[in-house]
């Protein structure tokens, strides 16, 4: 058990213990390390520990200090032994430059933070939706005026303007209604090439948008982008709005979707999950024209906070094991003739997420010794 204790001197100094049944100390772990520019606190970490999401348990924060975050380039990491135990012990600069160490490189989080949503398919479908442009334009620009459907809100209200991206399903279907014996029937690489069926009523209603590869099986959820913010300046059915800033041409059939003003948790605490969630995947890659990702790639999981995950969760990624034939023990020349085995799964890395929906998360690639691939499960860190 950690023994979660902090001491503050002269304001200044902070001393935490750590015993190595609880933060297991790397064995090639260095004396002492200066933070650098680019750092975080994941990466700091792994320098002392073989389980670098249990930082927390290391900069645990005294009533004094508000923030564990505060550790800032120049500021040194010393590693010394108090009566025989381990220490960790943190000397700042006298002069601090730049901004805090986060958690987690924010820079690669950023669009997905702000930028992008998950929700039910259904709302979208139903969402007030832009119809037509100001002089019968085509499209529409910052400054002019669009026109929108089926919209209720009073002029001076603000409105985002959402253009759908991605549908989200689950890895080969509702497997949770499957045996062991039946999904191991399919090949998981026979699963993961498959595209998701797309309705063509669906794709002229959404403005043609065209699935990601994701996996066959049940919906999950739908990604649409922010592309957009407008402002009613009358109402009526269509209202008239102005349009504020856009980052792209905004197209008839775009939706409107309220404006999130609190879109994100700017902090994060790795932290193992409550409660294993089951056949949690990896269903998506946030750059879908990559065909396996690594560390610092975002990536899509099938499970979210109705399954119990909240930001800082942290997983590790095991590549499910492919069939192959035995050989040895089926010598026939015919490969039907072959028993095929299913080899172990693979450990690949470590994912955390940084965002949740309902059903669906995103998730940062932390470190990895292989590449990650869609349908790699989750399971609880080791």
């Amino acid at each position: 058990m950690i023994r979660k204790s902090i001491g503050l001197l002269a304001g200044m100094l902070v001393t935490v213990a750590v015993y190595a049944a609880g933060a297991q100390l790397r064995t090639d772990h260095p004396d002492n390390y200066t933070v650098r520019r680019g750092d975080t606190l994941w990466s700091i970490s792994a320098r002392f520990l073989s389980k670098p999401w249990l930082w927390p348990e290391i900069w645990q924060a005294n009533p004094q200090v508000r923030n564990p975050h505060l550790i800032y380039p120049g500021d040194v990491l010393d590693l010394s032994f108090v009566n025989g135990g381990p220490s960790l012990r943190l000397e700042p600069t006298a002069h601090r430059e730049g901004e805090a160490i986060p958690a987690v490189p924010l820079d690669k989080l950023k669009p997905f933070l702000k930028d992008t949503r998950v929700v039910d398919p259904d709302e979208v479908k139903h969402a007030p939706y832009v119809m037509g442009f100001e002089e019968a334009g085509l499209t529409g620009t910052p400054g002019r005026n669009i026109y929108v459907r089926n919209l209720n809100a009073q002029p001076g209200q603000r409105w985002a303007i959402v253009r759908p991206t991605h549908v989200f399903r689950t890895y080969g279907g509702d497997e949770s209604q499957q045996s062991d014996e039946m999904a191991a029937n399919v090949a998981d690489s026979d699963v993961a090439t498959q595209e998701t069926p797309w309705n063509e009523e669906w794709a002229t209603d959404l403005g043609n948008v065209t699935p990601n590869h994701t996996f066959r099986g049940k919906t999950l959820a739908m990604e649409v982008a922010v592309i957009g913010e407008a402002e009613v300046l009358r109402g009526g059915d269509p209202s008239t709005l102005l349009l504020l800033n856009s980052l792209m041409e905004i197209r008839a059939g775009d939706r409107l979707m309220p404006i999130d003003d609190n879109p994100y948790d700017p902090f994060y605490y790795p932290h193992p999950p409550k409660s294993l969630p089951d056949n949690g995947r990896v269903i998506a890659y946030a750059q879908e024209r990559l065909n396996q990702v690594g560390p610092y790639d975002v990536v899509v999981l099938s499970v979210g906070s109705k399954d119990g995950v909240d930001n800082g969760t942290t997983f590790s990624l095991w590549q499910p094991g492919e069939k192959v034939p035995d050989d040895v023990a089926h010598s026939s020349w015919t490969r039907y003739d072959h028993k095929f085995v299913k080899l172990p799964d693979e450990y690949v890395g470590h994912v955390m997420i940084f965002r949740t929906f309902d059903r669906v998360s995103y998730g940062l690639v932390m470190d990895g010794l292989k590449p990650v691939q869609k349908g790699a499960r989750i399971r609880t860190p080791e």
